[in-house]
């Protein structure tokens, strides 16, 4: 008998493994809005960066110029290129505020031209880029929160439920993903408490406050809704936050790379174009 029971267990070992469990787990509006938005941001922030190089100071307050105390800086000297914040002061040459070109051009804009749109310094192009995708950022995002709302996204995806709140399963989450464990069956289709919150405050807050800011920095809106001025402390207070703002996106577009890079990049790929999803199998226990 145990000859046979030992057969039947090296044929079980050698069947075929079960087909992977597919979900639909990002519907098409979600699909649309993830492409759009990470063109439109990279076209944003490159344009940014040509804009910033016309005046690469920062101020707190109302009014900002040459003569006046930046908290941050980027700069150069006759022969090296710097970064400064606050008191504290990095050399950059080669790198940000002295650098040489493709030709062999030195150059002392404070972002080099691989960084920016146009690549040769124009203020007035990265102002028409800007503004354009400015435009496509700020339509594309209000049809998405309006779907994320009226939907079902908001409440199936993005609910934050109550017992996600507690302390222990947020530090739990947060040691899980420190350690690189990622979830595996039905969990894994699913949005955890941390990307939960990002998404949230990416869609619902930080987005919406980089609109409101950019709209501050425009003399005609300053006309028209004066009230955007004092809720900011001012324009170039607006154009600080707008600036910080700006790499936060940048630091959550790495951090999500990377994650995608660790939880499989093929199948968060295909998820993000097809929608469907293949669950990672159940670990052993």
């Amino acid at each position: 008998m145990r000859g046979w029971e030992g057969v039947l267990e090296t044929m079980t070992d050698l069947a075929p493994a079960p087909p992977p469990t597919r979900v639909y787990r990002h519907r098409l509006p979600t699909r649309i809005w993830h492409w759009v938005n990470a063109v439109t941001l990279l076209i944003l922030l490159m344009s940014g960066l040509m804009i910033f190089n016309a005046h690469p100071r920062l101020y707190w307050g109302q009014y900002g110029a040459n003569a006046d105390y930046a908290w941050f800086a980027i700069g150069s000297t006759a022969d090296t290129g710097y970064v400064r914040i606050g008191a504290a002061r990095v050399e950059t040459t080669g790198l940000l505020g002295r650098w040489t070109d493709a030709e062999g051009v030195e150059k002392t804009w404070a972002f080099p031209g691989w960084a920016t749109i146009p690549t040769s310094y124009s203020l007035a192009d990265g102002r028409r880029w800007h503004l354009l995708f400015a435009w496509v950022l700020a339509i594309s995002l209000t049809l998405y929160m309006l779907w994320t709302a009226l939907g079902g996204h908001l409440k199936k995806d993005l609910h934050v439920r109550r017992d996600e709140w507690s302390p222990r399963h947020i530090w739990h989450e947060i040691k899980d993903h420190a350690r690189l464990r990622f979830p595996t069956g039905a969990a894994a289709a699913r949005y955890n408490i941390l990307q939960k919150l990002s998404y949230i405050g990416i869609i619902f807050i930080l987005l919406p406050l980089m609109i409101a800011t950019g709209l501050t920095m425009s003399p005609g809106i300053n006309a028209a809704a004066p009230w955007l001025l004092d809720l900011f402390g001012g324009r170039q207070s607006a154009r600080s936050i707008h600036f910080i703002g700006a790499w936060a996106l940048v630091a959550f577009f790495l951090v999500h790379i990377v994650m995608v890079m660790l939880a499989g990049p093929v199948n968060e790929l295909r998820s993000m174009v097809t929608g469907w999803f293949r669950l990672p199998a159940e670990k052993a226990k």
